[in-house]
Formats: C-alpha cells, structure tokens, sequence
C-alpha cells in the first residue's frame, strides 16, 4: 500500500507501549483489537486539509482531481483508504519517483476535534531520464535505448526520444505525450518517426517516415484510439532473386489514413491470462485525406478464457479481417495480411500462408484464423510458487484461411471462398511467460491442410511475442 503514517491520534483507540496504554492493562489487548476496526468505522472525522509537499515544477491544479476524493472520507479506515487511492493516482501520473501519505490531527484556530489533515509527501522525477531495455515482438527481438522528459510544463507532458535496434526492424523516433487534466485516460499523442523493416518472407524491405497523431480516451467498458498516420513510404527488394511481383511494388507511395481502434478487454494478464475477455476492433480509411492509398480495412480480435478442472485454463480465440480498395489501384503489399507462424496458426512459416509469386508470399485481402488452447500446469510438480508457476503445458488446435477476392461477387461467393483450403494444425508444447511483457512457446506441431506454396515447419517450433492467436 506504500507508506501511510498517522500521528497525533490520542483521540483514537490505539494500544501499545508508546501508546498511551498501562502496561497492567496488557491483558485487555486482544478485546481491544477485535473491536478497533468497528471502532474507527464508527468514528466521524473530518479530513478539513489535504496538503502535497515536494512539488517543483509540477502544477498544484493539475493534482486536484487526483486528491479530491479523500475530502469525501466519513471515519479514519475510508481516509486511509482513499489515502491509498489517490496515492496510486498520483504515481500513476509518471511524474513522482515516490510519494508518501501522512494522516494528522487538524490543528489551529479553525481546526474541528475530529478534523484531519492528509498530507502527499512527494519525489519528482529528474528533468531527464533515460532507459535501456529489450523488447520481445511477433518472433522477433530487439534492443531500445530512450531519453524521456517527464512533466516538462508541469502538467503531465511527456517528451520522449527512442531508438530501437532489432533482428528484423531498425527505428527511431520523436513523441509528445499530453495527458488532460483531471481525466488521465484521455490524452493527445503526437509522434515523429523512422521505421526500416526487412520481410525475408517477402523478399521485401521497407523504409516508412512518416508523422501520426492519437486521441486516447475511454467510454463506458471500453478503451478508443482515433489516428491519422501521414507516412512516406519506401518499398525495395531484399534480394536479387524478388519476384517480379515483388519488383513491381517497389518504388515509393504516400499513405495518409485515419483510424479507430475500440478495446473492451476484461481479462486478469495480457500475456497469459486465466480468466476473463478481449474484443478489439480496428477500422483503417486511407486515400480520403489524401495519398496513394486509397482502402478501408477492418480487422477483429476476439479472445475467451475460462478456469478449467486441476488449475487448467481452456481459451478460445478468434481472428479476422478484410481490406476493401477504394480506388482502381490493387491495394499495397504493405497494406495487405498475412498469417501464418508461431504467433497465429502453428506448424506453418512465418508469414507463410496464402498467395505467392516464386516463393514470395504477397499477403491477402482477406483471412480469417481460429484457435483453440488448453493450459495446463506443469505435471509432477511438488508444491506451489517458485519457478514452475511461469511454465505452462500447452494443447492446441488452430486453423485459418488468407486469400484475395473479387469484390464484383457476392458475400455468399466470398465466404465460400474463405472457407475453401482451409489450412489447421495441432500439437502440444511449453509456454514460459517473462512476467507481463511477453511470453516463449516450444512446441511441437502437426500441419495439415497443407496447400501448394504453403511452407511448414513440421515438429519442432519455437515462438517469442506478446499477441498470440
């Protein structure tokens, strides 16, 4: 709960030797403790001040909201509750290195009997920081360095440069973060940035510049994200031996697109979850503020998990999405999907489903991919806790489909086309979960529904990242 410290409480039952209470009176303790919490419920207090100490740059106004609600405490137990509260809303913020609370009695000429002052002893962060990590992606990894000025007008802005070095993709970028006032979830980012990525599946490398700018906010149960993204982008082979189709997207294009991001996710982890659900909905318009590109997509994420028998978890999930050009150009390489590999339907390549063109997989403008998960603790295993809780065993069974289609056809022909070469898999393997950041799968896997061009990996295959199907 962090540190909450409460001085001058004579008025309030308290025991102990420096307490007030007679040594004699020992005896009487344990009645005393059963009644003490019923005892501070019961006691109205007044919470008349509540201080912050420490502030430099930071603006008082912009905590206000944070520490509003302890004014509303009725007894001592809701003050220290509500204490504890707007403590995690402070350091929430990301602009203290610490903060501690100190619960006293009132004093001075307006102070009540029953009065209380709260008061939020707190550490501001440097004007510079910066951070060295590694990321874990979609079977990738990679090293980022950072330089962050936290709160650097004295109401939550957020300044941040990051580079990022990694096995397939190579970054850097500019930020600005602006939280509003009073309503931390709702905040305005805007983004400069550098991005060169190699797609050996593709025989593709790309280079994007580009600028983008978000409106977070929540709404009832749910999480939303508007975007517009302008990016210059840049499209070259990654081998002599590209494919002509390949060869004819290379070049450089304009993409400008806005974009609506809804999440409702209710589930325990992120990474591993045993409980709980996610739905996520994407939408993405580009061409109508300008551009090369010119299409709507719409992409879906459904994930269930529920509590199985012996501690076992059993998931379901669900993928899908379909991109619908605008204009008479074929949509992008770029913009397309792809499926396939250790972190969507296993015991295929990465990326390896689908249309291709002399072994290089082009993606498709529609797909749809389905799982079905049982974890399982690790068998023979003597006692909880330790080392062995971050293992799971791990049965699967996944299918899906990537494909094009002809958008002068009915959904009924769509969907029968969607429905045909289906492509699934089943196996068995382990799962280690690196806390809530990402997670490793070892599994063995059996292919089927193999179709011509599609490239397995039958048996053994390894999987790193954090969005799994």
């Amino acid at each position: 709960m962090g540190t909450v410290h409460a001085r001058s409480m004579d008025s309030y039952p308290m025991y102990g030797r420096d307490m007030g209470v007679n040594p004699d009176d020992m005896e009487m303790m344990e009645a005393v403790q059963e009644t003490k919490q019923e005892v501070l419920e019961n006691k109205d207090v007044v919470v008349q001040h509540v201080n912050i100490e420490g502030l430099g740059r930071t603006k008082e106004d912009y905590l206000g909201y944070e520490i509003s609600d302890v004014f509303t405490a009725r007894n001592l137990v809701e003050v220290m509750r509500k204490s504890h509260e707007a403590r995690q809303r402070l350091l929430r913020l990301g602009i203290f290195k610490d903060v501690e609370v100190v619960i006293d009695i009132s004093e001075g000429a307006d102070a009540l009997p029953n009065g209380l002052d709260v008061t939020f002893e707190v550490t501001e962060l440097k004007r510079l920081t910066g951070s060295y990590n590694t990321m874990v992606g979609n079977n990738e990894g990679s090293m980022v360095l950072g330089i962050k000025l936290p709160n650097i007008i004295g109401r939550g802005e957020k300044l941040t440069f990051q580079f990022s070095y990694g096995t397939k993709e190579t970054s850097y970028g500019l930020s600005f973060f602006k939280p509003q006032s009073g309503y931390y979830e709702r905040n305005f980012t805007l983004n400069l940035y550098k991005v060169t990525g190699q797609f050996p599946w593709s025989s593709l490398k790309e280079t994007d510049r580009g600028v983008s700018t978000e409106l977070s906010f929540p709404l009832w149960m749910t999480d939303h994200t508007l975007k517009w993204e302008g990016v210059w982008r840049e499209l070259g082979c990654l081998a002599r031996s590209a494919s002509f189709a390949v060869r004819e997207e290379s070049g450089h294009t304009l993409k400008s697109a806005l974009s609506h991001t809804m999440v409702v996710d209710t589930r325990n982890s992120a990474i591993l979850p045993r409980r709980g659900a996610l739905l996520r909905l994407n939408q993405e318009l580009a061409g109508y503020t300008g551009g090369d590109a010119s299409f709507l997509k719409e992409d879906v994420e459904l994930q269930l998990n529920k509590p199985f028998i012996w501690g076992s978890v059993l998931s379901a999930s669900l993928w899908g999405g379909m991109i619908f050009p605008l204009g008479r150009q074929p949509t992008s390489i770029a913009d397309r999907f792809y499926l396939g590999g250790p972190t969507s339907v296993r015991g295929f390549g990465m990326y390896s489903i689908g249309p291709q063109s002399e072994g290089d997989y082009l993606g498709g403008e529609a797909y749809w991919a389905s799982g079905l998960h049982l974890y399982t603790p690790l068998p023979f295993r003597s006692n909880k806790g330790g080392l062995a809780d971050l293992f799971r065993t791990h049965f699967f069974l996944n299918a899906g489909n990537l494909c094009n289609l002809n958008y002068g056809e009915g959904p009924h022909a769509h969907l029968q086309k969607l429905a045909e070469c289906i492509r699934w898999s089943y196996g068995a393997g382990i799962i280690l979960r690196l806390g809530n950041i990402a997670r490793l799968e070892l599994n063995y896997c059996f292919p089927m529904g193999v179709q011509s061009g599609d490239r397995i990996c039958d048996g053994v295959q390894f999987g790193a990242g954090i969005r799994f199907l």
